[in-house]
């Protein structure tokens, strides 16, 4: 399937892209916050993307970072959480925010996206529980910075990252951070 585009920013209005790729169009719907971080139009983008077949649709869905792409990928999976759901969700929070509210189960944070209903935000928390960032938020275990490397890392690859990017990540923190914010201080550096 189609699984990254790389090409010239034709056009974009909310939530969707048009990428010319070879002299081929593509829409893409993107979440806000890729929509947000995405270049000029007439400028190189690449995309990572995940292709939806339905009996009625054959959508395009793109993120510029893998864990957005990760986090849209287990959304989807869950009954009653469509492609457009999942998107509202990453537009109205960013991967790291949805993390937290999964592992603090805070479902008042879902349920301010659009059209995300108190049975739909605590669905999605019962079935991300220990799939995204499971530690995130929380402070370090009492067993010490190996502890929490680990964490990170684990955290990290939740994310979608790979055990290498994660455990290099995870080497270049300072030696006494917590798990939450080694997380976050890995996802800075592993975005730029």
């Amino acid at each position: 399937m189609i699984g990254r585009l790389s090409g010239t920013l034709a056009e974009k209005t909310p939530p969707q892209l048009l990428v010319d790729v070879g002299g081929v169009g593509y829409e893409v719907d993107v979440p806000m916050s890729t929509f947000y971080n995405l270049p000029a139009l007439g400028e190189r983008v690449v995309l990572l993307t995940e292709f939806v077949v339905r009996e009625d649709a054959q959508q395009l869905f793109g993120f510029l970072t893998a864990s957005e792409r990760a986090t849209f990928r287990l959304l989807v999976k869950i009954s009653g959480v469509g492609p457009r759901m999942a998107l509202a969700l990453l537009s109205g929070l960013s991967v790291a925010e949805l993390s937290q509210a999964v592992a603090a189960q805070d479902g008042a944070r879902l349920v301010k996206v659009p059209g995300i209903g108190k049975k739909t935000a605590e669905r999605v928390l019962l079935e991300l529980k220990g799939k995204l960032a499971p530690d995130l938020g929380l402070p370090a275990a009492a067993g010490g910075a190996g502890d929490a490397q680990a964490d990170i890392v684990q955290a990290l690859m939740a994310l979608g990252y790979n055990e290498r990017e994660a455990q290099a990540a995870a080497k270049a923190l300072p030696k006494d951070v917590g798990v939450s914010e080694g997380i976050k201080l890995a996802l800075k550096a592993l975005n730029r």
